[in-house]
């Protein structure tokens, strides 16, 4: 209410809610910029302000009400932790390109973030990878051609729309995108149905990174075929289908035991677990 009053058009009052928002703890604002509810010039005083004190970038960065050109305006402030809400959420970039390179600059970045940010700046797509892909999304030549020249005509920002907001075509290919966040946002895609998980998580010619999301994923995880897929695909990293494996059921547990194309040590771990089985059931 004072960062409203702020703002009045009566300078008096004004000027004396400023005086008092100037006597507030920040975790008062902290708590206040949390709330889904929060008024837009509650985030414009936090980032004109107090964008410097502790916790607010980020603050601002984790709620999806607040807009992203404020964000880039206190990107310097972020920690690894608000960066992360950022690229948790997609779409949030698509809207404001500028985003992007304003937290591409953050010092706060690890490793990895720095990797995504550079990918969604960059964003080239393999032309050999475009083609495989579609070969197998698309029968029809025809079709087949305006997909592929739809997408290789995108920059990056686009390809992350379409991922987002596209068909079932649309994620099938883009899910080989050799921009991480493409994939991603095709995971995030609120379009995105169990049947198309499904068949990301047989693929053997996903990278490891993108199953492992896969894999991550909640939601994804209460979908047995999602899980047995996943256990199945040789290009699962070991340590995920490790920890899936178990919640195979005996008749697919047996037949992992016989799947020469994952790792022996996988293999040798399922034929354990159902001889131990096979013994506690008799």
């Amino acid at each position: 209410m004072l960062a409203v009053l702020a703002s009045d058009a009566d300078a008096a009052i004004a000027e004396r809610a400023q005086n008092a928002l100037l006597t507030q703890p920040v975790e008062h604002f902290l708590a206040a910029v949390a709330r889904a509810d929060a008024d837009p010039r509650l985030f414009t005083y936090c980032a004109n302000e107090l964008s410097g004190k502790h916790g607010v970038a980020d603050a601002l960065a984790k709620n999806e009400a607040c807009p992203t050109a404020l964000i880039a305006r206190v990107a310097q402030y972020l920690t690894s932790a608000g960066i992360q809400a950022l690229l948790d959420n997609l779409e949030r970039f698509i809207a404001d390109p500028q985003l992007v390179m304003a937290v591409a600059g953050s010092p706060a970045a690890t490793v990895e973030q720095r990797d995504l940010l550079g990918e969604m700046r960059k964003g080239a797509v393999s032309m050999n990878e475009i083609e495989e892909a579609a070969a197998e999304i698309e029968p029809d030549p025809v079709k087949r051609e305006t997909l592929m020249q739809k997408v290789t005509h995108m920059n990056v920002v686009q390809r992350l729309t379409l991922a987002l907001k596209g068909g079932r075509s649309e994620r099938m290919l883009l899910i080989h995108d050799s921009n991480k966040l493409v994939q991603r946002c095709v995971l995030q895609s609120p379009r995105l149905t169990d049947s198309e998980v499904e068949a990301f998580a047989s693929m053997t010619n996903l990278t490891g990174e993108i199953l492992r999301a896969i894999s991550l994923t909640r939601i994804f995880m209460k979908n047995y075929t999602i899980v047995k897929n996943l256990v199945n695909n040789p290009k699962t990293p070991l340590d995920v289908s490790l920890h899936l494996f178990p919640r195979l059921t005996a008749t697919d547990l047996v037949k992992l035991t016989l799947n020469k194309n994952i790792p022996e040590t996988l293999r040798s771990t399922a034929l354990k677990l159902h001889r131990k089985r096979k013994i506690g059931g008799s």
